[in-house]
């Protein structure tokens, strides 16, 4: 199948079986049994399974990051953590899969066979995976989140809000404002935190909320461009055209096709 377009939470992502590749703009991360993914912001994305057969299927599983957890560890355990990176880093990267991060994770799923004791282990073993990650060759990554006076703090912040209102006109000014950031600097947090501008990663929610609305509620295309803030239908169709590679009617054409495809051989 061709890379199915997501917007991923702040996760760590890991595969046990197969391999996947995840593309963030035109950057490709490739991950398997050797490397997990792992996104620190919220990220327009594409992903796909590149190894998977009948017999051996691609298995995996996708944790959230929790930033108030991250925050209380670094605070607690400073000391024990690698040093702070001083240059900041992009918000998604490849990690080691080691055993001290996969034996949690294991632990974690483990309890599905023990509902009873979900309540009270799995919090604890969260808690242990996020303190292993903050050890791991990717703590730079997450510290970013953690830190209330960083960069990437600042501009999870204006993410947050710009999840919230992608359908109103926005200047990168006013999103700088909300971060607390001259509008310069932001524009260059952001861009190297999400590979993208700000009014990029804007459309990009845009477009993908108007696939969504046509696909599940069965809007046209003109209703779904006016909805997630278009004012120009063609102007729609042309950035949809160019994000998905077909016009939204032969784009949703095709997903339904796949779709009753798919359904027709389970």
């Amino acid at each position: 199948m061709p890379p199915a377009h997501c917007m991923i939470a702040p996760s760590i992502v890991v595969v046990v079986q197969g391999a996947k590749r995840m593309w963030i703009a035109d950057r490709a991360y490739r991950y398997d049994v050797s490397q997990f993914l792992i996104t620190s912001l919220d990220l327009p994305g594409r992903s796909e399974v590149i190894e998977a057969s009948p017999e051996v299927p691609c298995l995996g599983l996708a944790l959230a990051l929790d930033s108030f957890v991250l925050a209380e560890l670094i605070a607690q355990g400073d000391a024990a953590l690698p040093p702070r990176e001083r240059s900041p880093v992009a918000s998604v990267g490849l990690g080691t899969a080691t055993p001290d991060i996969l034996a949690p994770l294991a632990r974690l799923v483990a309890l599905l066979d023990e509902p009873e004791a979900i309540g009270v282990l799995a919090p604890l073993i969260k808690r242990e995976i996020h303190f292993r990650l903050l050890q791991s060759d990717q703590a730079a990554r997450l510290r970013q989140i953690a830190s209330v006076d960083g960069h990437g703090f600042r501009v999870a912040r204006a993410i947050d809000w710009l999840k919230a209102h992608y359908a109103e006109s926005v200047r990168v000014e006013d999103l700088a404002g909300r971060a607390r950031m001259s509008a310069p600097t932001f524009h260059h947090h952001f861009r190297q935190l999400t590979t993208m501008s700000p009014l990029q990663y804007q459309k990009q929610l845009r477009l993908d909320e108007a696939r969504r609305l046509m696909l599940s509620e069965r809007l046209d295309a003109a209703s779904a461009a006016y909805r997630v803030g278009y004012e120009s239908p063609s102007q729609f169709s042309r950035e949809y055209s160019r994000l998905f590679g077909a016009p939204p009617k032969r784009d949703i054409t095709n997903l339904r096709s796949q779709a009753a495809t798919v359904a027709g051989g389970v």
